[in-house]
């Protein structure tokens, strides 16, 4: 008997049975195609999580009413007949793999950018923004509300004969409805705002209209923000209370949280636990008696089942995890947890790509998230040997690859672990979910008989020509950036000394534990991911944290929901943030620092230089002279072309494949 027995059991809600616990929520993507419709490609990466075991897979947000209500910049349509044949064709390929299938009907009300929406004001229950900054909407009239719900009812029928299971309503997350039923945004005084009861009037119409066109034994989901972590929004009981008024219309609870405002509690930071929000699904289940969803960073089959064994939810909510990992089901069931590829929960290509840039989603620890680890089905055609030097994510990710192909590889790693900087990051508190990747990686090295990898050891030229490679990876990495300031590399690092760069601060983490650092003064140099890491950290212990950056803002290049989590910190914990100020000079107990031409300086108790990363790459050039000029393939990538993040290094591992297709081994 698999020891995951709840995650394994059937549920069964109204004329749908889901054959296992685990669900894929509702992420945008931006694979649909641009007038709305259904692409190949979205397809397949639907069907790959299909085919990966998920039990119930809710389709993406797609527009009720378009353009005013759309969201997001290639978001699927269902305001219209001419969407219902692709539909069709996306549920047939999943059922064909075992999945029940949901879709997500959805109106975003403010959320809507007027730059999308053809110029026209956003509408919304009232004039308030979804968000900091946002557009002012238009306060919908009566007669608005009563067509925008006939629209929901619309697309439920044709989501209904398209073959879908299920329709899930989006209640929550600063879109339409949310805005009717959110203190935060419904200011109106008609019969639509004002008291509760008044606040849920068109989410309830919504609900009745969809279930008089789907009929009583179609399963209706409604999704929503159990906790919108405001002040002045929707609490725990708040929602509980108001839960009351729509009920009768829902067979599925999808317990949700948060607002645009606090979105590093919808989309999860990684320091938030696996399952953080069960007790959010547990309080619902027990009210109503109806089936859950919860989510909030599962990862960890152990706490999955726990969850469910515990009676807090029914359906188990993996989104970006599913992203990460398609195959995550068929993992846990065939008993391979040391093969799954667990979401770090970065958020960087994921949401990050789709709200902060405008790009299709892709992911930082799985370099194919459409189609799969497709490499697998490629074999070289003649022997080839490579050579990787340097363990960290890239180099792991070139070699298994390489390996993974049928090349005989070898890696070189001088430190006597391998995972190389993301090992170190991971030493901070708030990023040990980062462990995760490195754990990962090397799992999969150590199952490839044709994979050699050497720790401890520094890669010299006359020891990987003894190898006769036919490609060489070098994948070195990079160190901390350590400019020529004045008084700076006399103590930075040093023994006895109070100033470090990321790496002496990591190095001391277990000292800083043990100290009682609350009232000491910390000042930071450099405002980008790295400082912010250390600003965070002493912050988050009572310390008087400065941080001085260069550039007008701190944050910069960070993804959208790390940066809104940061700033909330900063402003949270009373952070000193010095921005267009120079640092000029280090001493032993402080900073000179520069600002609009004045000199000021920063003392401190420790101090912490973090100005980024910059390519460590020693051997590059007797690499080229001594190979490349032989007909040797030589690559370099990763943090040792130009220190930049986990993603890129990790699809140039993967590109390894286009190397030997390139010299004719593939």
């Amino acid at each position: 008997m698999n020891k995951y027995q709840n995650i394994f059991t059937p549920l069964t809600i109204k004329n749908m049975t889901i054959r296992n616990r685990i669900a894929m929520p509702p992420m945008g993507t931006n694979y649909g195609g641009a007038m709305g419709d259904f692409t190949e490609e979205h397809v397949q990466y639907y069907e790959k999580r299909a085919k990966g075991g998920t039990g119930l897979i809710i389709v993406e947000n797609a527009c009720v009413d378009f353009p005013m209500g759309s969201n997001g910049t290639t978001q699927i349509r269902l305001d219209h007949d001419r969407y219902m044949p692709n539909l069709f064709r996306l549920t047939e390929r999943l059922h064909r793999q075992g999945a029940c299938v949901a879709i997500q009907i959805n109106h975003s009300g403010a959320s809507a950018v007027p730059g999308r929406i053809e110029g026209n004001t956003p509408v919304s229950s009232s004039n308030i923004p979804s968000k900091t900054g946002g557009a002012i909407p238009r306060p919908l009239t009566v007669e608005e509300i009563y067509v925008i719900a006939d629209k929901y009812a619309d697309a439920a029928r044709r989501a209904q004969m398209a073959g879908f299971d299920a329709v899930e309503i989006h209640g929550g997350h600063s879109y339409l409805l949310c805005q009717f039923l959110s203190p935060l945004y419904n200011k109106r005084t008609d019969e639509f705002g004002g008291s509760l009861e008044n606040r849920v009037r068109f989410p309830k119409l919504v609900l009745e209209k969809v279930r008089a066109a789907v009929g009583p034994m179609f399963p209706i989901s409604f999704r929503f923000s159990a906790d919108e972590f405001m002040e002045g929004g929707n609490t725990l009981e708040d929602t509980l209370e108001m839960m009351e008024y729509l009920v009768d219309e829902i067979d599925i609870l999808n317990v949700s949280a948060a607002v645009n405002d606090t979105l590093q509690y919808q989309i999860d930071a990684n320091y938030l636990k696996d399952g953080w929000r069960s007790y959010m699904a547990k309080a619902f289940k027990e009210k109503f008696n109806k089936p859950v969803i919860t989510s909030g960073n599962i990862r960890n089959p152990e706490v999955a089942e726990k969850i469910l064994a515990e009676g807090h939810a029914d359906l188990l909510a993996m989104g970006r995890g599913l992203i990460a990992d398609p195959e995550w089901v068929n993992k846990v069931r065939s008993g391979r947890e040391d093969e799954l590829r667990k979401c770090i929960s970065c958020n960087i290509a994921c949401s990050g790509h789709r709200i902060g840039l405008n790009r299709p989603v892709r992911c930082t620890v799985n370099p194919s998230v459409i189609f799969g680890d497709t490499h697998k089905e490629l074999k070289v055609n003649k022997a080839t040997n490579v050579v990787v030097i340097g363990g960290g994510t890239a180099g792991l990710e070139a070699a298994c690859t390489a390996a993974e192909v049928g090349c005989t590889t070898f890696l070189f790693e001088a430190k006597p672990y391998l995972g190389g900087l993301a090992r170190e990051i991971a030493k901070l508190p708030a990023k040990d979910r980062i462990n995760d990747f490195p754990d990962y990686l090397i799992n999969r090295a150590k199952k490839l008989k044709n994979l050699y990898i050497f720790t401890n050891t520094t890669a010299t030229i006359e020891a990987i020509e003894n190898l006769k490679p036919d490609v060489v990876v070098n994948a070195t990495g990079s160190n901390p950036l350590l400019p020529p300031i004045t008084g700076l590399h006399n103590v930075v690092d040093k023994e006895n000394e109070k100033v470090m760069s990321i790496f002496g601060f990591i190095k001391n983490i277990k000292e800083f534990e043990a100290m009682k650092l609350e009232g000491k003064k910390i000042g930071v140099i450099g405002g980008g991911a790295v400082g912010l890491d250390v600003v965070e950290y002493f912050a988050n212990k009572g310390a008087r944290v400065t941080i001085v950056e260069r550039m007008p803002a701190v944050g910069n290049g960070l993804d959208f929901i790390s940066k809104i989590d940061f700033l909330s910190m900063l402003k949270k914990k009373e952070v000193d943030v010095r921005v267009d100020t120079s640092l000029l000079e280090v001493k032993p107990n402080s900073f000179i620092i520069n600002k609009d031409g004045v000199d000021e300086e920063l003392e401190f108790d420790f101090g912490f230089v973090c100005l980024g990363m910059r390519a460590y790459s020693p051997l590059m050039n007797e690499l080229e002279e001594k190979f490349a000029s032989n007909g040797v393939e030589v690559v370099n990538i990763g943090d040792s072309v130009r220190a930049r993040r986990i993603i890129e290094g990790v699809d140039e591992g993967r590109n390894i494949t286009d190397t030997l297709k390139r010299i004719g081994r593939l």
